[in-house]
């Protein structure tokens, strides 16, 4: 295996094989940044970044849920907005799809008002940040970000374990065209992220924020949480029901550099979101087993696809199911989860029959399809 060394680059100067170093030191590779800091490969924190997943789909008058692309909840508590995957991105940059909010009611704009994105992670991915040492790390954030409102907006990381947190700033330069953003932000030394997977760090992409969150100075270093210096200058990008707001192509790395977006296989992302989030649709042929003397219930369990970061809650509105049968094909007259049968790896339901099925442990099938349940261990 070749080994390639590189020695006495100058500033500014690009070897034959594209390498250059920058005034601060910084490699590229033929134009391409490479990392400051950390490890070459699996470099981007957040997951679904390039909004390839998203499993609930549309969400009209969206309030503070998960909505459109996985992984990101809208958060709002002001005006109407409908939230969506799209497929309007930037030319040339590999993307297949984008997050969008169409505003449909424009923010009344109180003092406690706000509309932001936000994506939350779990402590036990980002031990590698070394939050709260010296040794701390710098972080970037990179995307894109196509909206109807030219001005300033605010990117916040949050740090949810000690309550603190930073604030930087970038302006959307022309309306309604796609623009590319990087932001880097300074490590903390103070602060540990707890070693667990609960919310540790959240990133939140703002785009309204009433006085009491912008009616003071921009909190541009790490300091304890005050919500008057958290989004001070930005935009009220919902200010008309002709806008809408587009982003793709995010990215939260280590570093003081953003490098090239980490694409990765739609398997990968759909893996990677349902450890939060699940649409159960089982294929024909489950079984289930009598369950109680009379031989009208019927209990079976599913496994998930993906073991859950916990016991998750199981949304009872989109449970459902037609029919259990035999050879006498007996339908149903109720459906419900156990609450005892729910763990971090399947869930068990109960269907009580119209009639009562054959003596003993003899197993059924359910009609494929016709049964369905979400499951939700989001952070």
């Amino acid at each position: 295996m070749s080994t390639l060394k590189v020695t006495n680059i100058e500033h500014g100067s690009t070897t034959d094989g594209g390498i250059q170093l920058d005034s601060s030191g910084h490699v590229t590779i033929d134009g391409q940044q490479l990392p400051t800091a950390g490890a070459l490969s699996s470099r981007r924190i957040n997951i679904n970044g390039a909004m390839q997943v998203a499993q609930r789909g549309t969400i009209v008058n969206a309030g503070n849920e998960f909505a459109g692309p996985d992984r990101y909840k809208f958060r709002k508590n002001d005006g109407a907005y409908t939230i969506s995957q799209d497929s309007d991105v930037p030319s040339g940059q590999g993307f297949g799809s984008s997050w969008k909010a169409d505003v449909t009611s424009v923010p009344s704009g109180g003092s406690n008002s706000y509309v932001f994105l936000n994506h939350r992670m779990e402590g036990q991915d980002l031990q590698h940040l070394k939050k709260g040492t010296s040794s701390s790390e710098s972080l970037t954030v990179s995307f894109w970000i196509k909206s109807s409102v030219t001005g300033t907006y605010i990117v916040e990381l949050y740090d949810n374990d000690n309550d603190r947190q930073i604030s930087k700033s970038y302006t959307v330069s022309s309306a309604d065209t796609w623009e590319y953003k990087t932001l880097t932000y300074p490590g903390d030394t103070s602060g540990t992220i707890d070693n667990d997977n609960t919310a540790a760090l959240e990133l939140n992409f703002w785009f309204y924020a009433g006085s009491n969150f912008s009616s003071g100075t921009l909190n541009t270093s790490w300091a304890a949480s005050t919500d008057a210096n958290r989004v001070a200058g930005q935009v009220n990008a919902a200010s008309s029901t002709d806008n809408n707001i587009f982003l793709t192509g995010v990215q939260l790395e280590v570093g003081e550099q953003a490098t090239p977006f980490e694409h990765r296989s739609y398997g990968d992302e759909l893996a990677r979101c349902q450890r939060y989030y699940e649409k159960i649709e089982p294929a024909a042929r489950t079984q289930g087993k009598i369950h109680n003397a009379g031989n009208t219930q019927c209990h079976f369990s599913l496994d998930y696809r993906v073991t859950k970061r916990t016991t998750p809650s199981v949304i009872s509105s989109k449970c459902s199911a037609s029919q259990v049968y035999d050879g006498s094909n007996a339908s149903t007259s109720g459906f419900s989860y156990d609450s005892d049968g729910i763990s971090a790896d399947s869930v068990t339901f109960r269907i009580t029959l119209s009639s009562s099925l054959g003596s003993g442990d003899i197993y059924r099938n359910l009609s494929g399809y016709d049964i369905r349940c979400d499951v939700d261990a989001e952070l």
